[in-house]
């Protein structure tokens, strides 16, 4: 992934390391199991053509959408029905009535505890509790950052065949997700 003749030397394999990471600590969110998140990440920097010369940020995205394509894959061949969209309307409405982590109590700097720091472990446990279609959107929405539509329009390139995938139905159980989180860190902290 690094070039010596683009200019980047020692830095552009810190780079690659740290893009590494990134698409493993993304992985094993996803797949809720370190083992599988390496061979999934061995295989998409395998399976990446990216330009080491190319923008940075550029190659990270097309390695990071095709990890999220393949994890969105091998999910649902474990388990198709879990990726069938439930009516927008269907299901509980969730204690969250806005789609942003802040409606849940949490800031950036507590996601980023959750995500990579002394709460790791807490919030793979609490991923490991989702259906797997919420956690896939979680990890996108959440830790990503990614919109509904954007989300939505992955779920659905990323299946076999389209599911119809709708913002509307990412948001709502991405509500419920940050709902389903909020209680779980509420009862955490009155446990401790």
């Amino acid at each position: 992934m690094t070039d010596q003749g683009c200019g980047q030397g020692s830095a552009g394999a810190h780079m690659a390391e740290n893009a590494a990471m990134e698409l493993y600590q993304i992985a094993a969110l996803m797949l809720g199991n370190e083992t599988e998140a390496l061979g999934l990440v061995e295989e998409t920097i395998a399976g990446v053509e990216i330009d080491p010369c190319a923008d940075a940020s550029a190659a990270g995205e097309i390695a990071q959408q095709r990890l999220i394509s393949v994890a969105i894959r091998r999910m649902d061949e474990q388990n198709p029905k879990a990726f069938v969209p439930a009516p927008a309307e269907a299901g509980p409405a969730g204690c969250i009535q806005e789609d942003d982590i802040a409606a849940a109590g949490l800031s950036t700097e507590n996601m980023a505890e959750l995500i990579s720091g002394s709460g790791r472990d807490r919030l793979r446990a609490w991923l490991d509790q989702l259906p797997l279609a919420q956690r896939v959107i979680f990890v996108q929405r959440a830790v990503l950052g990614r919109d509904n539509a954007r989300t939505a329009y992955t779920m659905d390139e990323s299946l076999p065949a389209s599911r119809g995938w709708s913002a509307e139905q990412v948001s709502q159980l991405f509500r419920q997700a940050l709902c389903s989180l909020a209680n779980s860190l509420v009862h955490a902290a009155s446990m401790a």
